[in-house]
């Protein structure tokens, strides 16, 4: 194999290329992608600029599922102007959210008053990946931190500008404290 030299300008270059393709790739934001409601209407994350913003993926078979609950009295008391909550139906653990979109809308709103931005049922682990949740569980995308969903109603929390701020783990209530002081302040202590 023959050896190649490059001279410093094209070493210069190179490196700036790749320099590049690294900010590019950790430059990305929730902002920069769209998804579909639960309804089935067109939605863009960036409509949430200058929101702080707590993504969870739901399931309405789970142990879990009175999560709902809290959600829902935590987006009474602080959505609107400056946060929101936005649930993906997902079935990836143990065929937990089995419903179509129109099935888990009724089950959410019967059951739990659901007022917060639901959005289709995606995959959020596996080959099918959502690139939402490719980007949320992939430092190489979120330039922050690896963080595989592991169960049902795992939060990740994102910043006005859009970007990755923490995962919270499933069973971590979203009422508690940590989390409602980074709503509170934008200061996350997790």
């Amino acid at each position: 194999m023959k050896n190649i030299t490059l001279s410093g300008t094209a070493k210069l270059l190179l490196m700036l290329l790749i320099t590049n393709i690294a900010i590019a790739q950790v430059s990305q934001t929730l902002h920069d992608f769209s998804t579909t409601s639960i309804e089935g209407t067109k939605v863009k994350l960036a409509d949430f600029k200058g929101k702080r913003v707590m993504v969870v993926n739901t399931a309405s078979k789970c142990g879990l599922t009175p999560q709902y609950k809290d959600l829902q009295a935590l987006y009474e008391k602080y959505g609107g102007d400056k946060f929101v909550i936005i649930g993906f139906p997902a079935n990836n653990f143990a065929m937990q959210e089995p419903g179509t979109d129109g099935e888990i809308k009724e089950f959410c709103s019967k059951n739990y008053g659901v007022t917060f931005p639901m959005m289709h049922k995606i995959s959020v682990k596996g080959g099918n990946i959502d690139p939402i949740y490719k980007w949320l569980t992939s430092k190489a995308q979120n330039g922050v931190d690896d963080a595989p969903v592991k169960w049902n109603f795992q939060k990740f929390l994102i910043d006005e500008e859009g970007k990755w701020v923490a995962m919270i783990s499933p069973s971590t209530k979203p009422n508690e404290q940590a989390i409602i002081d980074w709503i509170e302040t934008g200061k996350a202590s997790f």
